[in-house]
């Protein structure tokens, strides 16, 4: 498997009730079709795969599995806070028909690199499916350091690293071991298109739930080394880009799909969006209508 280019980490919608909303979630993915993504990423944590019971993530999973129907890459984020039973985890990911798994570094435990290299190595053994590792410190408490993922990315089931720190030295040092059998991918919508045009094969993307389009064409451009058009559309992306950092990851992300007619609300302990930056989701929705729009075209 080779991963590159616009990959949405998918929100998960919910209905009036709280209930899993399989309409949207259709219509979610269609979009992102329509739209030219990549790859998807199912029950992630914009997914909110920690407040998913395990009958929702199976039909989450076996839905989008079937709606794609191997038209792009199906991941499902299958990383827990212990070895065995992320394990269990992304072999349930591997029946369910997912094509990979995304697996963040154990949350809260924060192991040593050592640690990281046992449980990555442990995983990957098992054989379930392709991984892809997935470095994100300022959620986790843990950082998964280049020389650690030296060490593990001439295993031939790891495939890649999702890398959400926004330093460019993080990068640059990461690309080193970029190769045709390892992917490195941004896990940071605001520097992406840095990071594509110093060489990273794509994004992982929380923005392109709502800007499908937009990302597909600023992975378009960005790796194809156009940096003025890929930093004239990375400059008009960076409204968007602010207002889904104003809450936590997925809180404003989801108040646009709401108002987009996609999906209502989160569950607790995560609270809706608040109401003193309503005005901005409502411009920020209106920007992604036009944006939307102009890079359809475009295409």
């Amino acid at each position: 498997m080779r991963l590159s280019g616009s990959i949405t980490a998918l929100a998960t919608p919910f209905n009036a009730a709280g209930e899993l909303d399989l309409d949207a979630w259709q219509r979610l993915l269609q979009q992102q079709l329509d739209a030219g993504t990549q790859a998807i990423v199912v029950a992630g944590s914009t997914g909110e795969a920690a407040a998913l019971y395990d009958a929702e993530f199976d039909l989450l999973l076996r839905t989008a599995v079937e709606f794609v129907a191997g038209r792009i890459p199906v991941l499902a984020g299958t990383g827990l806070s212990n070895t065995a039973k992320t394990i269990e985890q992304t072999r349930r990911a591997a029946a369910l028909g997912a094509d990979a798994a995304l697996i963040v570094t154990p949350p809260y435990v924060r192991p040593t690199q050592a640690g990281l290299i046992a449980h990555y190595r442990a995983i990957a053994d098992d054989n379930a499916l392709p991984i892809v590792l997935y470095n994100v410190p300022g959620r986790t408490g843990g950082d998964l350091l280049p020389e650690t993922v030296a060490e593990l990315c001439g295993h031939p089931r790891i495939v890649g690293i999702k890398e959400a720190r926004a330093e460019p030295e993080r990068m640059e040092a990461l690309l080193k071991f970029k190769s045709g059998d390892f992917a490195v991918l941004s896990g940071d919508d605001p520097t992406a298109c840095r990071a594509m045009l110093a060489g990273a094969d794509g994004v992982i993307s929380v923005a392109s739930n709502v800007l499908p389009a937009a990302m597909r064409r600023l992975c378009d451009l960005a790796r194809a080394g156009k940096a003025d058009a890929a930093n004239e559309i990375d400059a008009q992306l960076q409204q968007a880009f602010d207002f889904l950092g104003v809450e936590p990851n997925p809180i404003p992300v989801k108040a646009v799909l709401a108002l987009q007619g996609i999906g209502h609300g989160l569950r607790l302990p995560l609270l809706p969006l608040s109401t003193v930056h309503a005005d901005a989701a409502s411009s920020t929705t209106a920007m992604v209508r036009e944006l939307e729009s102009a890079c359809t075209t475009a295409a």
